[in-house]
């Protein structure tokens, strides 16, 4: 991909964009909404405060490329159907957008009927997940991260397990409780071993924990049995979304040998509503840490190509007006990219479809401040967090709130995804004994 006309630093909206949005006219990113409630679910892109109705400029026949023209795609429930015509035709819509929102552009500005029914006031929408995601992978892909688990728990003579610095490891997630910014998470119950005793418990998570990550939608799918080059991974993958994988950190120790995670990540992910494209991010290309040994062939790239994607995560608990931030960290520090992670995913001949997510894993710098998980920052709750007010934290409690945000800026560009908020209630009643 290389930079266009919808880079120009100098591009202005006549929508209003505060002072300090990620939703600039540079940004464009894609979802799902109701307007309200009653109304069918639609998709929109967001620019300052407002939500573009997209369903109504299809209408119009605004969208009149050789790759859009005449398609019903932005009046469905979810993305999916966008997501499989592409790139040719997300860049067509991605241009027209932005021609049509230009201060300079009369179409939209000055037709009051049709921005009556295709402006409206973000906080009056409801987000929904912006995709139908048939299945979701989480990798483990930052090298800090991977390190700092292992040396807790193996010591840092054998930190890394063999394989790691061969391949991108994965495990496959639970794509039903995947759910969008700001709902409620649960505190999970399972199966626990108390220190000091050789007979599991069952009740609530005690070390109910997040995990700094960020996904990526897959756009066409692929026929069952075909490979994916790792050179045109990029093809399939049309935009990234922040994401948290909630883990109950004791449920996952007694239950994760020999097959890996199950209970301790199945009760919810928190994706964040809005997909920023590849095309928003091109002028944030950047090189990740150098990979050695060199991967084999399928998934050698020239260079370890990434984005300059600063993250920050920050707490609030009940006893906090603000939120205080606990953590940042930046999507450049992943060892595994993203091609290397479709490719590996496509080896076997596993096929894709539209609307897979394909998260990073837990993405932690080399610094302290730069661990993107509570079992780091406070060291298996060795080192508990110091927060304002005098409270600590080992791991989450109920009522605290996790707010992940990614924001990038440089030469007069500014893009970013808005939260990925979720907040921990207290766990289900349970069930009595017959």
């Amino acid at each position: 991909m290389a930079l266009d006309e919808t880079h120009d630093p100098a591009l202005e909206s006549f929508v209003p964009t505060p002072e300090g949005t990620p939703f600039t006219i540079h940004n464009l990113p894609f979802g799902v909404f109701r307007p309200g409630p009653g109304f069918d679910a639609r998709v929109g892109t967001r620019i300052g405060d407002t939500i573009v109705d997209l369903s109504v400029l299809e209408a119009r026949g605004l969208f009149d490329g050789p790759e859009l023209a005449g398609r019903d795609v932005f009046s469905k429930p979810r993305l999916n159907e966008f997501l499989a015509l592409g790139r040719p035709a997300w860049r067509e819509v991605r241009l027209a957008l932005s021609r049509l929102l230009r201060r300079e552009t009369p179409t939209l500005r000055d037709d009051e009927s049709l921005r009556e029914g295709a402006l409206l006031p973000a906080d009056r929408c409801e987000m929904l997940v912006p995709a139908e995601i048939g299945d979701y992978t989480d990798f483990y892909s930052s090298r800090h991260h991977a390190t700092n688990v292992g040396v807790m728990f193996r010591g840092p003579d054998n930190a890394l397990m063999p394989n790691w610095l061969h391949l991108p490891v994965a495990y496959h997630g639970r794509a039903s409780s995947i759910v969008p910014s700001g709902t409620p998470i649960r505190r999970p119950c399972g199966r626990t071993l108390p220190a000091g005793t050789t007979t599991p418990v069952f009740g609530p998570s005690g070390l109910v924990d997040f995990e700094l990550e960020v996904g990526f939608l897959v756009g066409p799918g692929t026929a069952l049995g075909e490979l994916v080059p790792v050179e045109r991974a990029e093809e399939h993958i049309f935009g990234l979304v922040l994401v948290n994988d909630w883990s109950a950190r004791d449920i996952q120790k007694w239950e994760y040998q020999p097959l890996g995670p199950f209970l301790s990540k199945n009760f919810a992910t928190t994706v964040s509503p809005w997909v920023v494209t590849l095309e928003a991010l091109e002028p944030f290309r950047t090189e990740g840490p150098v990979q050695d040994p060199q991967p084999l062939d399928y998934l050698r790239t020239a260079g370890n190509p990434s984005w300059d994607l600063p993250l920050t995560v920050a707490l609030r608990t009940e006893k906090l007006d603000q939120p205080h931030v606990i953590a940042q960290s930046n999507f450049r520090h992943l060892y595994w990219n993203v091609r290397q992670q479709l490719a590996h995913h496509t080896v076997t001949g596993c096929n894709l479809r539209p609307g897979d997510l394909m998260a990073s894993g837990t993405i932690s710098g080399p610094e302290k401040h730069e661990r993107g998980c509570l079992l780091e920052l406070t060291w298996r709750g060795e080192e508990p967090l110091q927060l304002p007010g005098g409270e600590e934290r080992t791991f989450l409690r109920d009522g605290d709130e996790v707010i992940i945000t990614g924001t990038a800026a440089r030469d007069g560009l500014r893009i970013g995804f808005g939260p990925c908020a979720g907040r921990i209630v207290p766990a289900a009643p349970l069930p009595a004994a017959s």
